[in-house]
């Protein structure tokens, strides 16, 4: 068994339903069928590092908050730490420690030279203004000036946070060294270094994942009734391309509510009135009301969670009527609801594979800025769907070889290599 690392996290939530248990769950079963040394497993369940600082903000109002960020280093082994910085009043340490985790696996099942790293602030951000909201960035990110860095660990955006918040990121990291870094985060703004492709990356690889599984079984993307939960950065983004690669979006949904038509969204108008109603398709005038409970029990050829983690449940599980379920979201479907679809023969697209299409442009950027020379975004798009394709190749493969489900396959691959790494690096000191 893996222990439970020793590192202050918070009261857990039911130990069904916490990421992190989650998380060392899955180690252990890609740990078992690897026949990993339980030394190294032991290694790859503890986080690097967990930092936890205080940030003091100054309010518009005159009032000073006192809040609590959080950044996780799971492991360097393969190369730098990676992750993203969420802000949303669901973040804890656990959760922030769960997604590091996954993080590193992703990025070794990508080929990337990267491990994984996790940041968030438990805030709302639709709760304070624009000037508390970089006050917050800027202080959050000078506590941790020492743990991040270009050759150290590189921040993203995630949920809650955006171009924006990566641009306060690099601009007060930059002027504490002294001179400009673009290398320091990546989902920067174009004018500052960021990478063409980056915003509809993630979006993109659920696109190509779906669009291969299908492929697989002799289908295609025309006519495939498409149901997605959570219709943001990239719930939004899988949705216009799928909708232009000819598939049915049915329903989607965001927090507030859903819509649903069986005859199809109109998509480019659903986002064009989500942009008028912040964020929200609710009273959608092309479509009827749906629940996102009702949502996710929907028949569809192909369901994607974009959302938030423990959607698909014990609870709900049996209700589920899609052929495919691709993870976009990080965690959406539990460890006992993925029991039961890999029993019933529904093929789940593991979030390490589908929603990795994020990290891959996070990269392709980082290396654009580290040398200076910039792609245009037919290129970026050429070489993010060459490594996400291999990728899933490699998952298939793997999956036929070992007689394992997908998320399993994935899994055994992501963590080999870093296994791998580990023992050729040693143990030091």
């Amino acid at each position: 068994m893996v222990s439970t690392p020793i590192i202050p996290l918070e009261a857990a939530t039911p130990a069904h339903i916490c990421p992190f248990d989650q998380a060392c769950s899955y180690l252990e079963a890609a740990g078992k069928e690897l026949r990993l040394d339980q030394g190294i497993l032991e290694i790859l369940s503890h986080p690097r590092k967990v930092v936890t600082v205080s940030i003091p903000v100054k309010l518009d109002n005159g009032d000073i908050r006192v809040l609590a960020g959080h950044r996780v280093q799971h492991s360097d082994v393969l190369g730098p730490y990676k992750g993203g910085t969420r802000y949303h009043p669901a973040v804890t340490l656990r959760e922030v420690s769960a997604l590091a985790m996954l993080m590193t696996w992703k990025c070794a099942l990508l080929g990337i030279p990267y491990g994984g790293a996790k940041g968030g602030i438990a805030i709302d951000p639709q709760n304070y203004s624009v000037g508390e909201l970089e006050r917050i960035t800027r202080r959050y990110t000078s506590e941790l000036i020492k743990d991040i860095g270009p050759s150290v660990d590189i921040p993203a955006p995630d949920m809650g946070t955006s171009a924006r918040e990566m641009a306060w990121m690099m601009d007060t990291y930059s002027v504490n060294v002294g001179h400009s870094v673009p290398g320091v985060v990546t989902g920067k703004p174009l004018s500052i270094g960021g990478s063409l492709g980056r915003e509809m990356a993630t979006g993109r690889g659920v696109m190509i994942i779906v669009r291969e599984a299908l492929a697989d079984m002799g289908k295609s993307l025309e006519g495939m009734r498409v149901v997605i939960q959570g219709f943001g950065n990239v719930g939004g983004a899988a949705a216009e391309l799928l909708y232009q690669a000819g598939a049915k979006i049915i329903a989607v949904s965001t927090a507030t509510g859903g819509v649903y038509s069986s005859h199809g969204l109109d998509i480019p108008a659903l986002k064009a009135y989500a942009a008028e109603n912040r964020k929200s398709v609710v009273g959608f005038p092309q479509a009827s009301a749906i629940s996102n409970a009702e949502l996710l029990t929907l028949r569809c050829d192909v369901l994607i969670p974009a959302a938030l983690e423990n959607q698909i449940t014990a609870e709900n599980v049996h209700q589920v009527r899609a052929q495919i379920i691709a993870e976009a979201a990080n965690g959406p479907i539990t460890l006992e609801a993925n029991q039961v679809l890999e029993a019933q023969g529904v093929t789940v697209l593991p979030d390490i594979l589908a929603n990795a299409g994020g990290v891959v442009v996070s990269y392709l950027e980082w290396v654009q800025g580290l040398s200076y020379l910039f792609w245009d975004e037919v290129r970026v798009n050429r070489e993010m769907e060459h490594l996400m394709v291999q990728a899933y190749h490699h998952v298939i493969q793997q999956s036929k070889v070992r007689q394992v489900p997908l998320r399993l396959a994935a899994y055994t691959l992501g963590v080999g290599r870093v296994a791998q790494a580990l023992n050729d690096r040693g143990l030091y000191p």
